[in-house]
């Protein structure tokens, strides 16, 4: 049984959940890169009429000073901050999958019967996924030096540039935890969906408590993912813009003038790059941390 071998779940929750951030890391930090500079972007991307123009800006905003270097240079330039990434996104992935099941747990069996009289038998369990998800979703912002450090190098380079790691982080202090209230708001309704939205496409494929297939953990992650991307898009274009340290400005004005200059589109934008790899990026995360810890958990239960 697997309630008797709590040792070996939390083992293979934690090696589960951090092959699923190695291997995300590894694959996606380009693309992550790609949508954070899209963010901060103040320049009109598309001019209408001239192609040629709205790709020169593109060409600018993304690849920065290797705009006009090869194909690997600019490749290389899509890898900055790859030491915080990795600790971020390893801890990350630990974390939220890791424990989110524990969270579920004891919901389950604190609030169990409160959450299925209220929702329903079946809803019940997927409620219990998402708010444990929310939970977790909210706790991550002590995660947020790592992030900011992160989106720095990754947007603004200079403010880091000629300091080493200790040196920041004793210089720049609790001011890591810039925007620490949008970043729980934001994480707050992005994991909710992104937990629900996961088990309530299991709830629909008729997958109770077994072991799910790759194919199966996989659509259902797409699911998660999807919901959980555009649900925080607006607040991740503002939480990103508050860590990049290029304004001392708070979120409630960053909101006021963005849409007074930018329009409301603004909110979403970065989306696209962030939605066209959401499949693959939850099969190399979400779908890797279900499966490695269900097949860990199963080769460290004890023999009947």
């Amino acid at each position: 049984m697997r309630e008797s071998n709590k040792g070996g779940n939390a083992k293979a929750r934690v090696v589960g959940s951090a092959i699923a951030g190695v291997s995300e890391l590894l694959v996606f930090h380009p693309i992550d890169t790609v949508a954070k500079r899209l963010m901060m972007s103040e320049k009109n991307l598309i001019v209408a009429g001239d192609m040629g123009l709205s790709m020169s800006n593109m060409n600018s905003v993304i690849f920065r000073e290797a705009k006009d270097h090869g194909l690997v240079r600019k490749w290389q330039s899509l890898f900055p901050g790859l030491g915080f990434g990795a600790g971020y996104k390893i801890l990350q992935r630990v974390y939220k999958f890791g424990g989110q099941p524990y969270v579920k747990e004891f919901i389950s069996s604190n609030f169990g019967d409160n959450f299925k009289r209220v929702f329903g038998e079946k809803s019940g369990k997927t409620m219990m996924a998402a708010t444990a998800g929310s939970l977790m979703g909210i706790g991550e912002i002590v995660l947020l030096p790592l992030d900011a450090l992160k989106i720095k190098a990754q947007t603004n380079p200079e403010a880091l540039k000629g300091r080493g790691v200790v040196q920041i982080f004793r210089e720049e202090g609790f001011g890591l935890y810039r925007g620490a209230g949008w970043t729980a708001a934001r994480n707050a309704p992005g994991s909710f969906s992104l937990f629900g939205g996961a088990a309530l496409a299991k709830q629909v494929m008729g997958i109770e408590d077994g072991r799910a297939t790759w194919v199966q953990d996989g659509v259902a992650s797409i699911c998660g993912a999807t919901a959980s991307i555009t649900v925080a898009a607006p607040l991740d274009v503002i939480k990103t813009r508050i860590q990049s340290g290029t304004s001392d400005k708070g979120g409630a004005t960053l909101i006021y003038e963005l849409v007074r200059d930018e329009g409301p589109t603004a909110f979403f934008r970065g989306l696209w790059p962030k939605l066209l790899v959401v499949g693959p990026k939850l099969i190399f995360s979400f779908t890797i941390a279900q499966q490695m810890i269900g097949y860990l958990e199963e080769r460290m239960s004890p023999k009947a």
